[in-house]
């Protein structure tokens, strides 16, 4: 009988350990947390308000079986090793284990940060106690979240109506991408030019080179008129190279991966949801079968903010580097990154946990997405421990009359890590190889070009740029990033279209009550300083019931207050001082029932019904300026008149439709190819090779707009409705299955 018990999260993290470890020990998984707060006192909260914030907790509904065999498991062991991650939430998970096992001095934690044999063993022969003040930094953000959740969500269900949810984090991310909409809505573009030669040498060679300067002014060309003044002032004017500079430019080789920064690589490289990369490297940290080696855990924890290698990583790595590579590759020192204050520097980066198992060699044993993310991983990590790349720039000045052009290029002179990790491919319009250019050379002009541009409005976040920013200003951890992402598009906050995030209406309505009603939780740097307090009380610096009374019970800014006040006021009708223009009765902010968020009312409702959206600028309320609809440059297939682009109400996507609306109802979805508009082709329905009960015409599988989900519907729509939901069988057969009714339906 074995006489160690070591439990983990997951049965997969259970099978790598257990071939490292032997019969001595058995290995069990709790399946993640096995209790939580509970949802049955405080009036559902679960956590005392009035009593020091006391939580009470329970054991999660399904998991009493999974604790019995734990116990059951653990009963008569000498020792029993609490193996779960290495973060917050494992040391959460580590601390209800032993309590609800009672295992006193029996309890020992083990960090697993590689699940390897050698880093296996390595963290069993130091093994120490349950952090306490780790554990405590954990239920002090679960208690706030809870309070947060289940305090603010229900004046959302009134104010703007539906199951809405408010949260601590995701709140803000919610905030940072609605701003960034609003800025693309009031941002004008201005016009600008640019001015560009092509110029020959004497051997025949070409290039470009753009406008610097003229008549000694750098200053930006802004119209046509003047574009062209400053083509005719020199398009006889003798070309001549003024001046010559070449410069060695050290490249300096990237960090290794922490989370944050795989998750942005890995959305901009691979394509990958934040969601789906750690998922994927979820696997690749617990473990896969590698032929005889059986499960071996391929990579770090994937969940840390600290770039620190070990020193056998580096010296496997710089051992790695020189034979394949060659000596010059390897740095004299080895690479040694700069931690952030704000890292818990305990942690390692993430990385491959040999480096002698190369993609190549990976590749019949993986996925094709788990290798493309283990991929990225190894060589960001041989990058890391590489020497510096060298380039050389060469910039030259070419005089011509008043007027100064300048063309840059650049040529690589050592590769260093680029050797191990490429760059991408130049996109037309970079930087490009200059031919061999000399002082006091004279060049032929083929042509100078004007060419027109507009300045562009700041880009809508992608799930890249946002946990980007988010870290920038320090607002969630590593293990937070993908959860707050996933939350704010499940909740239909914002939709995700071609990478890039759009508030829909009811992401703007839910932020713009929060941001009035809540300005604590919708201030990021308020949220920062929690963060940074939760980071002191993992250090045991500051206590975890200090940061809920300063949250909830302050006098001015306590959420406790804000709550009272935004109860008094959730069916207040706000008044605003701007008249109806149909009946002078003064004009009042309502809320939409299904979401979308305020509007102005005239008060005089019902008798006059004049209504219109409005935004607040400084705390003043201003009535929208309707935008007219973009022309799309597009022709109505139906009608001939122009396409239109305007944007749904319920979630805010673009569409095309026709002008002539309400006469022609002709719309369309469309997709952008640069400033180009494309109309999407509608896919042929699927024939579903039975015939509708009710009119006899033909059933096609089409999809719902709202979420892509197949179902049956009838041929002959609009004028039969009929539709129904199916499964597809084995051998393909279409077979028609009842609805499945709503909730409300059943109950009412």
């Amino acid at each position: 009988m074995a006489k160690s018990l070591v439990i983990v999260e997951s049965p997969a993290k259970a099978k790598t350990i257990k071939r490292y470890l032997g019969t001595e020990y058995d290995v069990e998984a709790s399946v993640g947390h096995i209790v939580d707060l509970s949802d049955k006192t405080h009036g559902k909260l679960g956590v005392d308000l009035d009593n020091g914030f006391k939580p009470d907790y329970e054991v999660i509904k399904g998991k009493g079986k999974v604790l019995d065999s734990l116990r059951k498991s653990a009963k008569g062991k000498d020792k029993v090793y609490l193996a779960t991650d290495p973060d917050r939430e494992g040391e959460a998970i580590a601390w209800h284990i032993s309590q609800q096992l009672k295992l006193g001095d029996r309890a020992h934690r083990v960090l697993i940060r590689e699940i390897t044999k050698e880093g296996v063993l390595e963290t069993f022969r130091r093994t120490e106690q349950v952090n306490q003040s780790k554990f405590e930094a954990q239920q002090a953000r679960r208690i706030l979240d809870r309070i947060v959740g289940y305090k603010v969500s229900p004046l959302l269900w009134k104010k703007i109506g539906g199951a809405l949810s408010a949260g601590r984090v995701q709140s803000i991310a919610l905030n940072f991408v609605v701003k960034r909409e609003r800025e693309i809505e009031v941002f004008n573009p201005v016009e600008y030019w640019k001015i560009e030669a092509r110029l020959f040498t004497e051997e025949g060679d070409s290039f470009s080179a753009g406008l610097r300067s003229f008549r000694g002014s750098e200053d930006e060309i802004s119209n046509e008129e003047q574009a062209l003044e400053i083509v005719a002032a020199i398009e006889n004017e003798w070309f001549v190279i003024s001046s010559v500079e070449r410069k060695k430019v050290n490249l300096k080789p990237p960090s290794p991966f922490i989370t944050s920064t795989l998750q942005r690589e890995a959305a901009t490289k691979l394509g990958f949801s934040v969601k789906k990369t750690m998922n994927l490297a979820q696997r690749l940290y617990e473990g896969i079968e590698i032929g005889s080696e059986g499960p071996v855990g391929l990579i770090t924890y994937m969940r840390t903010d600290s770039p620190r290698l070990s020193p056998r990583a580096v010296d496997e790595a710089r051992d790695f580097i020189k034979e394949k590579y060659g000596e010059e590759f390897v740095p004299a020192k080895p690479n040694i990154q700069k931690v952030s204050k704000d890292a818990q520097d305990a942690h390692e980066a993430i990385r491959v946990t040999s480096i002698l198992r190369g993609p190549e060699d990976m590749a019949k044993f993986l996925e094709k997405d788990q290798l493309r993310l283990y991929e990225l991983i190894w060589k960001r990590f041989a990058a890391s421990q590489m020497s510096a790349a060298v380039d050389e720039k060469t910039t030259a000045d070419i005089s011509a009359g008043e007027a100064v052009f300048r063309a840059t290029g650049t040529v690589q002179v050592f590769a260093g890590w680029r050797a191990a990790a490429p760059p991408p491919e130049k996109k037309d319009g970079e930087e490009a190889l200059l031919p061999p250019l000399s002082e006091g050379a004279d060049l032929k002009c083929e042509e100078v070009v004007p060419s027109q541009h507009f300045t562009k409005p700041p880009p809508r976040y992608n799930e890249a740029s946002l946990v980007k920013d988010l870290e920038k200003k320090g607002i969630g951890r590593p293990s937070t990033y993908a959860s707050i992402l996933s939350t704010i598009q499940d909740r239909e906050y914002v939709n995700k279209e071609k990478k890039a995030l759009f508030p829909t209406p009811l992401g703007f309505a839910v932020n713009d009550y929060l941001v009035k009603d809540f300005p604590d939780i919708m201030d990021e740097k308020f949220t920062a300083s929690v963060e940074q307090r939760l980071d002191k009380i993992e250090q045991g610096s500051e206590k975890w019931d200090g940061l809920l009374h300063d949250f909830y019970l302050d006098e001015e800014s306590g959420l406790k207050k804000r709550v009272e006040t935004a109860e008094n006021a959730v069916n207040d009708v706000e008044e605003t001082d701007i008249m109806c223009e149909k009946c002078d009765k003064p004009m009042v902010v309502k809320n939409r029932r299904r979401g979308g968020g305020e509007f102005l009312s005239c008060s005089g409702y019902p008798e006059c019904k004049n209504a219109s959206d409005f935004e607040r600028v400084d705390g003043k309320i201003v009535i929208k300026e309707t935008a007219p609809p973009q022309d799309s440059g597009i022709a109505c297939e139906k009608c001939g008149e122009p396409m239109v682009i305007r944007k749904r109400r319920r979630d805010g996507v673009e569409f095309l439709a026709c002008s002539g609306y309400p006469k022609c109802k002709n719309a369309s979805d469309f997709e952008r190819d640069g400033d180009k508009i494309i109309v999407k082709q509608t896919e042929k329905p699927e024939d579903a090779g039975i015939s509708c009960e009710k009119c006899d015409k033909p059933m096609v599988i089409r999809k719902r707009r709202r979420d892509g989900a197949e179902f049956l519907a009838c041929s002959g729509y609009p004028k039969c409705r009929n539709a129904s939901d199916f499964e597809r069988l084995e051998n393909g057969e279409i077979k028609p299955i009842e609805r499945k009714k709503s909730d409300s339906a059943q109950k009412s």
